[in-house]
């Protein structure tokens, strides 16, 4: 059983080594590969922009705040939350707490204050325990959060950029962002895996009541 394990980990060690994406995170100073997933979606849909108001959730080791943080400029607002630590990023907001716990919601929900945000990016994902079930109704579950909060502090035609994976329960979450949002997108950057299941849903346009 060890064996086994440990074989997996050399071969993952080793995909993980010659990843194009990982080299050139490291050449560049990026904290990790999945700048170029964010970056390829900005790209295409322009979704940050100079001044907005941005929350990046499950944001370790800092990739996506480090990238987007620039674009936003002087005058943007950028606040991070992740359960595992990060390493300080300039003019970033950093919260260290579990999303699904209430009083790092709150703590959450102080920093952001009366602004009305922008855009919420979401690139959060559970622990996996290897169980396909559990980890598929953790990860919707982490996907409800984002919306939820979301739909609470969003500004009229704000955004929503989230991680989610294909399976079970993912059908209901797009057609609970269908009635939030104008117009949702499926984006698969090329940064993803492809035997991945993780895709990104773009909501545009939230819905304010």
């Amino acid at each position: 059983m060890s064996t086994k394990r440990s074989g997996s980990s050399a071969r993952w060690l080793a995909e993980h080594e010659n990843d194009p994406y990982v080299q050139q995170a490291r050449k560049l100073g990026y904290r990790s590969r999945a700048v170029f997933k964010l970056k390829e979606i900005q790209e295409k849909d322009r979704i940050l922009k100079p001044g907005q108001v941005v929350v990046d959730l499950g944001a370790a080791p800092g990739g996506w705040s480090q990238w987007a943080r620039p674009l936003l400029g002087p005058k943007g607002t950028l606040i991070a939350l992740d359960i595992l630590p990060m390493d300080p990023i300039a003019d970033v907001d950093i919260i260290l707490g579990d999303f699904r716990e209430e009083a790092v919601l709150r703590e959450l929900e102080s920093r952001v204050g009366e602004r009305a945000v922008d855009l919420v990016l979401s690139d959060m994902a559970p622990n996996l325990s290897g169980v396909d079930v559990a980890d598929q109704a953790a990860s919707i579950y982490l996907c409800e959060l984002a919306l939820d909060f979301a739909s609470v502090h969003l500004k009229p035609k704000g955004v929503l950029l989230t991680k989610i994976f294909q399976g079970e329960g993912f059908d209901a979450y797009l057609k609970s962002l269908r009635q939030a949002f104008e117009s949702v997108t499926i984006r698969k950057p090329k940064a993803s895996r492809p035997r991945s299941r993780e895709v990104y849903l773009l909501a545009r346009n939230f819905r304010a009541v």
